[in-house]
Formats: structure tokens, sequence, C-alpha cells
């Protein structure tokens, strides 16, 4: 803190950059206590083992999107200044299709979560000594949620980060814990509803 107290850059994040690690921390606690409370039941414990695949991928997948969105906003507008274009939040529809820098990338992230998750399934069955072969319907529900997962992060990055450049504030020292801290408790509360699921109805 004495070192980076004396670069003008560090120091405005010292003073700056508690806001989005704490409140990531009390988000990413909300899905630890979720996982917590799934755990606790012997039935559903194997979520332990792709809980992480399912909240790591998110988060990276996230992560990459909102610097590169940021990326082009620093590149092309001053802060506060925003592109033409409709600006309402959560609009999958501008995300995905609209005539930006961004959608396109935002595309080729969606569709990465398929082959991605399949090839981390196949990696846990391998590590495992093939004792965790998902079952056809886990597999479909896992890679479910996955999608579904993303799918709201890439939404919400969009209208995150330019929400807080419209606000002044940097996107790349505020997006990402946010983002990544979303993922983790939306990842977790998919699996975990995936889990339940098929255990009720009965899935090995």
């Amino acid at each position: 803190m004495v070192v980076s107290s004396k670069h003008p850059a560090s120091q405005i994040l010292l003073r700056t950059g508690w806001e989005p690690i704490i409140t990531a921390m009390v988000i990413s606690s909300i899905g630890g206590l979720i996982l917590d409370k799934t755990v606790s039941d012997p039935n559903l414990i194997g979520i332990v083992v792709y809980a992480p695949v399912i909240n790591g991928v998110g988060g990276n997948l996230v992560s990459i999107q909102s610097s590169r969105i940021s990326t082009h906003l620093h590149l092309n507008y001053s802060p506060g200044e925003l592109p033409e274009g409709p600006r309402s939040c959560f609009n999958p529809c501008y995300t995905f299709f609209g005539s930006g820098a961004n959608h396109r990338s935002a595309q080729v992230l969606l569709l990465l979560v398929l082959p991605g998750q399949l090839i981390f399934l196949h990696i846990i069955h391998v590590m495992k000594g093939g004792l965790t072969l998902p079952s056809p319907l886990f597999t479909v529900f896992f890679l479910s949620a996955s999608l579904i997962q993303v799918f709201f992060l890439l939404c919400m990055a969009d209208c995150m980060v330019h929400c807080l450049w419209r606000r002044g504030k940097d996107p790349d020292s505020y997006s990402i814990p946010y983002l990544t801290a979303l993922g983790d408790l939306v990842g977790t509360a998919l699996l975990s509803l995936a889990f339940v699921v098929l255990w009720c109805i009965g899935d090995p």
C-alpha cells in the first residue's frame, strides 16, 4: 500500500478499488452458501466436482467479453460518452445480434460453451479413473445450465460495462469482479437446481 500510494494511477485504485472487490466477495459468498446447502445432502455431494468447472468457464468467458467492450470504449469514446444504439439493459437481441463491434465475439463465446464443457466433462471422467461417467440426461442438464449462465453473464456484461462507462467509472476495475462473482452465484444455483431435479427424477 505504501509503494502503490506513491504512483498516481495505483493511488486512485487504492481509494476506489475496494468497492467492487468487497461487493464481489459478498455475492460469491451467497453462491458458497447455496453450494454448502447442496453438498450437505449425501445424494448431491457430486456437485463439488462440477461446480469449479461451470463457474470457472463462465467467469473466464465473461471476463473476455467485458475486457473487449471496455477496450472498445477506451479507444473510441470519452468517459461518460456512449455509442449510438439501444442502451436498455439486458437486451439479448442487441447483445448478440446488434451491429456493434462486440456482438460477434458474444456469439463466439456462447458457442464455445458446448465443446468446452464437453471436454471438461471428459477430463473429469478420466481424472476420476472412469468412475464419474455422466448420464446422457446429466450431460444435457449440465450443458443447459452452462449455456444459461454464460448467456446471462454476456448480457449483463454488455449492460454493466456501458453503465459503468456512462457513470465515468473504469469498467476494467469494476466489471470483472462483479461479473465473475455473479457467474459463481448463477452457476452454483443452476447446477444445484440441475442436481436436485435429476435426483428427484431418479437419474443415477
